[in-house]
């Protein structure tokens, strides 16, 4: 349908140019020249100017282009095809927005259009709204069964979203309708995995490797069904054989020394990671793959393993002795991860990371002397670093040694002065201080330097509405924040808080609720929603509520326990 929209489109465009831009003379010398046409007669019909959008595109004019489109929508305002042509634009635009509002206008008189959905789903999914993209992407397969990509478009989305059951569905639809689809039982094998069924999972991977046998990802999934199974000889085997094709290939080169290693065979295990280890230095191969396939998959055994391995063929390669105590803090081995940071030296590219890493693992153990020193220590390594001053500074404040931390922190800004992190964690620090007029201070630099920074905008408007002042300003920054986190609990709690404090309660309550949807374990939304429950006399409400907010650990119990008090009879 489009090609023979756009065949008619070059049809009119060239009868509309010979008849407009030009007329035909004839000479003196009996010959017949083109004379120029006057631009009032050149056309103005929608196909005009839909080519001359065209024409500005491929010039790079995009405004341009976005202002012909609109001009040819005019003149033809229900052209399903030139609106969404123009959400096209808009999107080349970065105006989701618009966009969507187009391709809303033309779902609500058409709303079987495939195309269009398929393209809302895609905008939604982009931009990180999951539920309405599933929603599109949903009907569209459901109003044309045949669009296989989107069948994989919303098996991930719910993958994505841990919707396990639901991803299954959609992947067994895919194979029904497209019988020779290896990406779909490729991604049933993986749901079976993770399900724990490692007989469906070898079958899913199996039968897509009997479709597309040069399919490495199945490969290596086999493998790792295999492994879970302990069938070590198939796992060995199976990779053995990718080798055979690809030698060099790092993953399966490190997935069998593992399987050799879980298999004991340890000394044919040691030499594949000794080799690895040697060539870790010169080919960054190694160590990405080892980020990538291990520590991003959360395989932490695994990784330990191979790292430590790797060690014993370089055991000064800081790089290797930071990512061991990745792995091992995914281990919850958090001392000896500690003792693998720091002896990663300052020359290292990953030293910041180790040094802030350790110094965060000392805090979660709650040894905050122990991290403030070496922080203190990695300042006189690097003292023009900031970053090491922002933990410092952190780790001081949790120690509630504020003069120490404003010092440190100001130290930092003095090498960085527009560093939004090192001047929020300042209004922090001033806010636990009770300082909050400096705290307002420096949530304000937040803003100037990063007006987007939702952190910061739900900061100072909630310290405003918990002030009980400039309530129509709060407002105001706390739904500036929610455009940029929307869905965010802390940030829904703070607007309900600003209706709270005008004394809007029936406004504030759907939003406290939400809130608590959206963040049920924190103390303090629980207490706000309590108050809420308070005002609008719902005293069994207010009473479970606050209840919860004790069981769920509120820093000041008494004045909690002061309020169901209050409202017991």
């Amino acid at each position: 349908m489009k090609m023979r929209y756009l065949k008619l489109v070059f049809v009119m465009l060239c009868i509309s140019f010979l008849a407009a831009c030009a007329t035909l003379e004839s000479g003196s010398d009996g010959t017949t020249r083109v004379a120029a046409s006057d631009n009032r007669d050149r056309p103005t019909n929608a196909y005009y100017a839909y080519a001359q959008s065209q024409l500005s595109l491929r010039k790079g004019e995009l405004d341009q282009a976005i202002d012909s489109m609109q001009k040819a929508l005019s003149l033809d305002p229900d052209s399903v095809f030139l609106k969404r042509e123009l959400a096209g634009l808009w999107l080349m635009k970065k105006d989701t927005a618009a966009a969507l509002q187009l391709l809303d206008d033309i779902l609500v008189n058409h709303p079987d259009d495939v195309a269009s959905l398929i393209l809302v789903g895609r905008i939604h999914q982009t931009i990180n709204q999951p539920q309405p993209a599933i929603e599109a992407f949903s009907r569209a397969i459901a109003i044309d069964p045949s669009q296989e990509d989107v069948y994989l478009q919303l098996g991930s989305m719910h993958m994505e979203q841990e919707q396990w059951e639901q991803a299954k569905q959609v992947y067994e639809q895919l194979i029904a309708n497209f019988p020779r689809s290896y990406a779909g039982y490729f991604f049933l094998g993986r749901l079976s995995a993770i399900a724990g069924d490692t007989a469906s999972a070898r079958a899913h991977f199996e039968k897509s490797l009997s479709l597309e046998p040069d399919l490495l990802e199945a490969r290596f999934e086999l493998g790792a069904v295999y492994e879970a199974d302990r069938k070590y000889t198939e796992a060995a085997d199976l990779y053995n054989d990718i080798l055979a094709q690809q030698p060099d290939n790092v993953q399966a080169r490190m997935a069998l020394g593992h399987v050799y290693d879980r298999s004991g065979r340890k000394q044919e295990a040691q030499a594949i990671f000794s080799a690895l280890g040697e060539e870790s230095t010169e080919h960054p191969e190694v160590m990405q793959t080892l980020v990538r396939e291990y520590l991003d998959a959360q395989n932490y055994a695994a990784a330990d393993a191979i790292i430590q391995g790797m060690l014993q063929a370089v055991p000064k390669n800081a790089d290797l002795r930071y990512l061991a105590g990745v792995a091992l803090d995914g281990l919850e081995e958090k001392d000896a991860a500690i003792g693998q940071l720091k002896q990663v030296s300052p020359a290292s590219r990953f030293y910041q990371n180790a040094v802030t890493h350790a110094a965060l693992l000392y805090q979660e153990m709650d040894r905050l002397q122990e991290g403030a020193d070496l922080l203190v220590s990695a300042i006189e390594n690097d003292p023009e670093n900031p970053e090491f001053r922002y933990y410092l500074g952190s780790v001081y404040e949790q120690m509630e040694a504020y003069a120490q931390a404003e010092q440190t922190l100001k130290d930092g800004l003095a090498l960085d002065p527009e560093n939004p992190r090192l001047w929020f964690r300042l209004g922090v620090v001033y806010d636990k201080w009770d300082r909050k007029t400096d705290s307002i201070a420096a949530m304000k630099q937040v803003i100037d330097i990063e007006p987007d920074n939702a952190n910061a905008l739900n900061y100072l408007g909630y310290t405003y509405a918990d002030m009980g002042i400039h309530l129509d300003e709060a407002e105001r920054l706390v739904r500036a924040a929610l455009e940029h986190k929307p869905g965010d609990g802390y940030i829904t709690d703070s607007l309900a808080w600003v209706y709270y404090q005008r004394g809007q309660y029936d406004q504030a309550l759907p939003l406290m609720e939400q809130a608590v949807e959206l963040v049920p374990d924190d103390p303090i939304i629980r207490e706000h929603l309590g108050d809420v429950y308070s005002k609008l006399g719902m005293t069994e409400e207010a009473i479970q509520s606050y209840r919860m907010a004790i069981e769920n650990g509120h820093a000041d119990k008494a004045a909690v326990e002061a309020k169901i008090k209050q409202l017991q009879p």
